[in-house]
């Protein structure tokens, strides 16, 4: 067992327990709420999951978001190119 504390999505502490090529074994060091399959699940402190992990981080952190910016440039090009050809088309 290597007994090493990660942070599952970024946000909850817990320790993995054992590794495998697929999904590793963690043990939750804190209570959290998950989702799986779409509903939400209260994992308890103590608590042993089955989890990806590509989903264990080794510091506290979360997932960068979107810059907002970059979607509002890329739809006003779109708009403005819409309007050109709409011009054209006149």
């Amino acid at each position: 067992m290597s007994e090493e504390i990660r942070y599952y999505k970024g946000k909850h502490k817990v320790i993995v327990l054992s590794e495998s090529q697929g999904h590793w074994v963690v043990k939750a060091l804190e209570p959290f709420e998950d989702e799986l399959y779409g509903q939400s699940v209260k994992v308890k402190a103590g608590e042993r999951r089955i989890v990806p992990p590509s989903e264990l981080f080794k510091m506290k952190g979360t997932y960068p978001s979107a810059k907002e910016h970059v979607y509002e440039l890329k739809m006003e090009k779109k708009l403005k190119k819409l309007v050109e050809d709409e011009e054209k088309k006149e």
